[in-house]
């Protein structure tokens, strides 16, 4: 930086900065994300020329497959979107709405998801299991999908019933 930097000009670039920093973050997400579903013979090769750790990388890609770029909010920050990501796709876009409505940082937005979590009676919290029975060649074969889409088997089964109920409902998703 030079010497002679105005204030002005330093927190203009620092905007700048962070607009490229956040934009890089759903670029390698997407990327990650084709990548996978398009050379997955390759896909491993070219993450590791990246040079970036893997567990981040991982992070990316599992962030862009919660968000299609319809439902990304430009005026939030890539940190916002993974903040949320756990969640359903309703309450994400219920809490980014807010975020963005309310102009929160990323920590804020994490204070009031967690603070209206601990407000929630502990019925609402509760949720329901379902046993099914599976051969060990099937749960094998879902585990190497979910391994494949960098999920856990858990969290990629539950993607895969919402996307089928979705398509059965016509795309009436909750």
């Amino acid at each position: 930086m030079p010497s002679a930097l105005s204030y002005d000009t330093w927190e203009s670039a620092g905007r700048r900065i962070s607009a490229v920093a956040n934009s890089s973050a759903w670029c390698l997400g997407d990327w990650l994300v084709y990548g996978q579903w398009r050379y997955t013979d390759r896909y491993r090769r070219a993450v590791d020329a990246v040079g970036l750790d893997y567990q981040t990388l991982r992070n990316y890609a599992w962030v862009a497959r919660r968000f299609e770029v319809s439902r990304r909010r430009d005026t939030l920050s890539f940190n916002h979107h993974a903040e949320v990501a756990s969640l359903l796709p309703h309450e994400q876009d219920y809490w980014l709405d807010r975020a963005q409505e309310l102009g929160w940082s990323r920590n804020q937005l994490r204070a009031n998801v967690r603070g209206a979590r601990e407000e929630e009676p502990d019925a609402a919290r509760k949720t329901a299991s379902v046993g099914i029975q599976l051969t060990p060649e099937r749960i094998a074969r879902y585990r190497a999908a979910a391994e494949r889409s960098d999920s856990s088997l858990e969290s990629w089964m539950v993607d895969r019933l919402d996307l089928a109920a979705n398509t059965a409902l016509g795309g009436h998703g909750g």
